[in-house]
């Protein structure tokens, strides 16, 4: 197996360079922040940039985790890819992702500045650090699952699709050489105008969660941090005295947290449920939110 690296500083551009590149230089597999993605599909891996944390993130690009890093090696085994292409901030990373697998020496070196210019280098930059877009090489599909809550150019998608349009989401020139498999993560809300859900959309959403927790909860009061990327909820809730209780607003926790990310498709940085009053039983409860 072929083994090249990719490298660039942060930001300018090498995740959005990578399919494009391994097609021309016949690559059929790319290491990219912790995935393994062959021919265009994730087999294996988990993305560095769904970590709650930039320690937690470089150590899952380093695959320093021991179960990460042995399915992605077992991946590799069994798919036997012919030339593989990892890519890193600098020389050092890429080796030391290169020996954490089991698959160097490294034989050819690519940097951003070969296959780019500057002017391109700095329209990305601003994309990831003013608009904090992130791009990963893969079809958008293949990342609902594991980037819920994620915004992945999903009104675009639809609209390429119904046009019979080639280009993927993520793809900001209009032309295209061929089959572009890259998604936009945490992109901007806005292609012709702006994309927004009302705070009772929210508070909607929160209620119908919050139903089947009715016995035990009665949610009286709900926030958020009005922001539609990062959006921190706050659920105030009335609680009756039983054990199960506490059970349950772990679960409301839970349930809100997922219909949120489902629903909206914005990244939820944290769901808080505070228990404001204890009450004797569900009749108590009741009684007290009719007044």
């Amino acid at each position: 197996m072929k083994v090249a690296s990719f490298t660039g500083k942060s930001g300018t551009g090498k995740s959005f360079q990578a399919t494009a590149l391994a097609q021309s230089r016949g690559f059929d597999a790319i290491i990219d922040d912790g995935l393994l993605i062959y021919k265009g599909r994730i087999v294996a891996g988990s993305s560095a940039k769904k970590c709650a944390s930039k320690a937690a993130a470089m150590r899952t690009a380093l695959f320093n985790y021991e179960d990460h890093r042995e399915a992605v090696k077992e991946a590799l085994r069994q798919y036997e890819p012919d030339a593989l292409m990892i890519i890193g901030t600098s020389d050092r990373m890429t080796d030391i992702v290169a020996e954490q697998l089991e698959i160097g020496p490294i034989e050819e070196r690519i940097y951003i500045e070969d296959v780019t210019t500057e002017e391109e280098r700095a329209t990305a930059r601003h994309y990831r650090l003013d608009e904090g877009e992130h791009v990963i090489p893969a079809p958008v599909g293949q990342l609902r699952r594991d980037f819920a809550g994620y915004f992945m150019d999903p009104i675009k998608h639809f609209i390429d699709r119904a046009r019979g349009n080639a280009v993927q989401p993520g793809a900001r020139r209009e032309e295209a050489d061929g089959p572009d498999d890259r998604t936009v993560v945490r992109p901007t809300f806005s292609y012709s105008g702006s994309f927004t859900i009302s705070e009772q959309v929210i508070r909607d959403i929160i209620r119908i969660a919050a139903e089947k927790y009715e016995s035990h909860l009665a949610v009286v009061d709900r926030m958020n941090n009005g922001k539609q990327t990062n959006m921190s909820v706050t659920i105030d809730v009335m609680a009756i005295r039983d054990p199960d209780s506490i059970d349950m607003c772990i679960a409301l926790q839970e349930d809100v947290f997922k219909a949120l990310a489902e629903m909206t498709a914005f990244t939820i940085e944290s769901v808080n449920v505070r228990i404001r009053d204890i009450v004797r039983d569900a009749e108590e409860m009741h009684s007290r939110r009719l007044h």
